[in-house]
């Protein structure tokens, strides 16, 4: 008997290669992590806040995908080593928004700056192939 092929659509190969570039690049990420004395959580926290607006700690454990008492966690560590603060909204106090303290907003600039360095398998392509990938994906992003 012949084995099966199951046809898979572009849209899927695409899909499982962008989650194979994602996935190697998980060992840098910890690098940067651990050059940085920080938790992964804690990173990610970092790199989601904007420093020039506030945020209510429930909007980033929704973007972290995590719940309250998780974002309570990684906020307190933040918090000790000086790079974020807690503050009542002034609409509710009982809200708190996470402030990105000026040690943060550093910190913050060096973690997008080493996350932002395009891994070796987008290096290999040329510039042309390289602004192609990058105005699809955004396409793909934008929704047109």
């Amino acid at each position: 008997m012949a084995p099966t092929t199951t046809e898979r659509s572009p849209a899927s190969e695409a899909w499982s290669l962008l989650a194979d570039l994602v996935a190697g690049q998980r060992g840098r990420m910890m690098c940067v992590c651990s050059d940085l004395e920080l938790a992964p959580g804690q990173l990610m926290a970092l790199k989601w806040l904007d420093p020039d607006t506030p945020a209510p700690m429930g909007d980033l454990a929704h973007a972290l995908s995590c719940d309250n008492s998780n974002v309570t966690g990684i906020i307190d560590r933040l918090e000790e080593r000086g790079l974020v603060q807690r503050r009542p909204a002034t609409h509710d106090r009982r809200v708190k928004m996470l402030v990105v303290t000026p040690r943060g907003r550093e910190l913050r600039r060096r973690i997008k700056a080493r996350m932002e360095e395009p891994p070796e398998p987008l290096l290999r392509l040329d510039e042309g192939e390289q602004r192609a990938l990058r105005d699809l994906l955004r396409k793909a992003l934008d929704g047109g």
